[in-house]
């Protein structure tokens, strides 16, 4: 039986004691936490998916995109679905977050860097090398990967395309779909709008195929740009005439 000089210094270090062990469960509940949130469950390409969905959850306070054209994309064949990009507005990041979520697939995008830490943090995103094998690789394992044709200042006209990295989408003999991104810097609002598949006019082969599919993807984007009733900046750049700097 504790004698009262023991049952004293049992009253005098309880407080010690309870907040070591709250201290204890805190710190196994933040190590928790922190365990589910970085858990791998990635794919062959890198992608963690349960990643990808808690960084889709978090974006959505970012953006509210709304989402057109999801009957092109395939149930399970591959496609490379190509957007315009503004400076800055991260279009094939928040194209591949929305249409997966949409599709229910994974969906990927091309540009990661090579070098740590953001290399892998974007290939646990689904972000891919822009390297043609790795690009015809994925496709023709029936993945749907998002390709940003060359920034540009506004979503009025899309850049240029990387023609090989068409060309090994050619290869692959997945599906070529243009889609417009529209976003603009202080509001949460942006825009996927997805066209129709893209067919060569001539059943050529080679370099010059590419071009021309290229060419074409550029096209389809601008015209899809032009239907969304030519889209803005979201800055005093919008009041400009086109030849000045308001059309850069």
């Amino acid at each position: 039986m504790p004698t009262p000089a023991q049952r004293l210094a049992d009253v005098v270090t309880m407080p010690a004691r309870t907040a070591g062990s709250t201290a204890l469960s805190v710190a196994e509940g933040t190590a928790r936490h922190a365990f589910d949130w970085t858990a791998n469950n990635v794919d062959d390409w890198g992608r963690d998916n349960r990643f990808v969905d808690r960084v889709w959850t978090i974006s959505r306070l970012r953006w509210n995109v709304a989402i057109g054209g999801i009957e092109h994309v395939p149930k399970r064949a591959g496609a490379l679905i190509v957007v315009n990009a503004r400076r800055f507005a991260l279009a094939p990041l928040f194209a591949a977050l929305s249409i997966g979520a949409a599709v229910d697939r994974p969906v990927r995008f091309v540009g990661r860097p090579d070098v740590a830490p953001l290399g892998p943090m974007m290939q646990r995103l689904g972000g891919l090398l822009p390297i043609e094998d790795e690009l015809e690789g994925a496709l023709r394992a029936g993945q749907v990967i998002v390709l940003g044709a060359d920034h540009e200042w506004t979503n009025r006209r899309a850049g240029l395309i990387d023609h090989h990295l068409v060309g090994a989408a050619v290869a692959a003999r997945a599906r070529l779909l243009p889609a417009a991104t529209t976003s603009v810097p202080m509001r949460r609002n942006a825009r996927v709008e997805i066209g129709p598949p893209i067919r060569p006019t001539q059943k050529r082969r080679g370099p010059l195929a590419e071009l021309e599919l290229a060419d074409l993807l550029l096209e389809r984007i601008d015209d899809v740009l032009d239907e969304l009733g030519g889209t803005l900046t979201g800055t005093p750049l919008d009041w400009l005439p086109l030849g000045g700097i308001g059309g850069l």
